[in-house]
Parts: C-alpha cells; structure tokens; sequence
C-alpha cells in the first residue's frame, strides 16, 4: 500500500470512530431527558400535586429537575431527601397537596411539614 493510501485509510478509520461515538452520545443523551408530567409517571422519581394550577414550565430546585403543568409535577432523582425536594418545592411553586417519592405517599406530618416550611 502506497503511503498516501495508508493515510486516506486512517482518515476514514477515525472519520469512522468518531461518527460512532456521535451516533452513540446523541442516543444516550436522549435516553437521559426527564420525562414531562404527561408521561409515565413510573418514569419520574417524585410525584407531586399541588393546590393552585401553574402554566407549564420546567424548573431546577436544588438538583431536581420538576416539570409542572396544571396541579401536576413530576421531579427527577436527586440526592435530595423527599421532604427537602417537598419543601423546595413548596417554596417555589406554592403549597403541595400531595408527595411521593416513586409510588411511596408521603406521610401526611410530614406533608404538613413540607408546607409550613415554605
């Protein structure tokens, strides 16, 4: 093989490698996108339903990503434990009539605790 062939084989190898990591970041970053409220709600990591209505925006409260529309809230893991997620919450978008963590409700104290710390 000639030396310029050699080159152009490199070329197309490494042409080749990085469409593939391309290929593959793009599907790992869509497989990693929270889910809306309208979503399976098995999806998201904490439920939550609130007592007024708001427009449907997208906030991140302290490393939880929540999607809001209506009453309706779904958050995406954290560290956060679920009654700070809860109170964050509570703060930001008004009082929480209901929590859960996975399919897990959240006590009713401790749902009264949320909201009176907001």
């Amino acid at each position: 093989m000639t030396r310029f062939a050699n080159t152009l084989t490199q070329i197309a190898f490494v042409a080749a490698a990085t469409l593939s990591s391309l290929v593959m970041l793009q599907a790992s970053t869509a497989s990693a996108q929270t889910p809306g409220p309208s979503s399976n709600s098995s999806a998201s990591y904490f439920s939550a339903e609130l007592a007024a209505p708001v427009e449907k925006t997208t906030k991140i409260i302290q490393g939880v990503v929540w999607q809001c529309e209506g009453t309706v809230c779904s958050g995406s893991k954290a560290t956060s434990r679920p009654i700070n997620a809860c109170t964050r919450l509570s703060r930001k978008m008004g009082e929480v009539t209901s929590f859960s963590t996975r399919s897990e409700p959240m006590a009713g104290e401790d749902l009264t605790a949320c909201n009176a710390k907001g």
